[in-house]
């Protein structure tokens, strides 16, 4: 979601729409923030229970509950286009991207003549996992429903989420190309389960993939893993190690954050000024 700082009333629908879409302090903008990430839960949930074996009524509710639940997100999409100031910025905004990706198997099942049954195989399985990415649009800024966290807080949960979504991605793709000629793995939890012990390096070997996509969908997840995750770590780090500094940039060469008490900048040695209270 994002911040549209100081509140201010709408004058028109369009505004109106983009305002509560954007929105953490109103009480219908946390009510949309909270629905939006309950519903995202939910829809990841119905993803995850449908790699189960379950009876033919349970798989016709999880049916129409994924579809109850896409015509909402679709709703959503369709509103953002159509709230946006720059509806072309919109449209391709990954986040807005994502939105669309992630209900596209259902929308094609629902709307054009393809069988239920084609939904739980092939490409549209694998489209399907993109869901949990949706997460990341609640990340965008340090403001939420539950009030403003700071930026390191904001890097420790995207790291987080990094994770999770590395583990969930890699385990519902491996699940995907792997589930219908490997014993082993029977369900969601087989394939998670899979991916954690290999991603972690630990390596049982009671589970090991059988077809060459099963394999490089391994390989995709441990270099995404060797990738994404120092990329988030050192931003926290980054982030730790400035915490101390003064925001104060240096005319001469540009430097930003300097020691509290510095009065001369340390890359060129050009004098700053900064006030600092003698008595710390």
């Amino acid at each position: 979601m994002g911040s549209h700082g100081a509140l201010r009333a709408p004058r028109d629908f369009r505004e109106r729409v983009q305002f509560y879409l954007v929105d953490h302090r109103t009480p219908l903008g946390k009510a949309i923030d909270i629905w939006l990430l309950v519903l995202n839960l939910l829809f990841v949930g119905v993803f995850v229970a449908q790699t189960y074996s379950v009876s033919a009524t349970m798989e016709a509710w999880l049916w129409r509950f994924e579809v109850g639940i896409a015509l909402v997100f679709v709703a959503e999409y369709v509103l953002r286009l159509y709230g946006a100031q720059n509806r072309l910025a919109e449209f391709t905004n990954p986040y807005t991207m994502v939105d669309l990706l992630s209900v596209f198997p259902t929308m094609a099942v629902l709307f054009l003549p393809i069988p239920v049954i084609i939904i739980n195989i092939g490409f549209l399985r694998v489209i399907r996992v993109v869901r949990v990415l949706r997460f990341y649009r609640f990340t965008q800024d340090e403001e939420f429903f539950f009030g403003t966290v700071s930026v390191g807080t904001l890097r420790t949960m995207k790291l987080l989420l990094t994770v999770l979504v590395i583990f969930f991605v890699s385990a519902g793709l491996f699940f995907s190309v792997e589930h219908r000629v490997n014993p082993a793995v029977n369900n969601f939890g087989d394939a998670f389960y899979y991916t954690v012990v290999t991603l972690t390096t630990v390596g049982f070997g009671d589970i090991i993939p059988l077809t060459w996509m099963g394999r490089w969908v391994t390989v995709a997840g441990v270099l995404a893993a060797i990738i994404l995750v120092p990329w988030q770590a050192g931003k926290i780090v980054r982030e730790w190690a400035h915490r101390e500094k003064v925001n104060v940039t240096c005319p001469q060469c540009g430097l930003s954050y300097h020691d509290p008490d510095a009065s001369h900048c340390k890359a060129c040695g050009h004098v700053i000024y900064q006030e600092y209270d003698s008595r710390q």
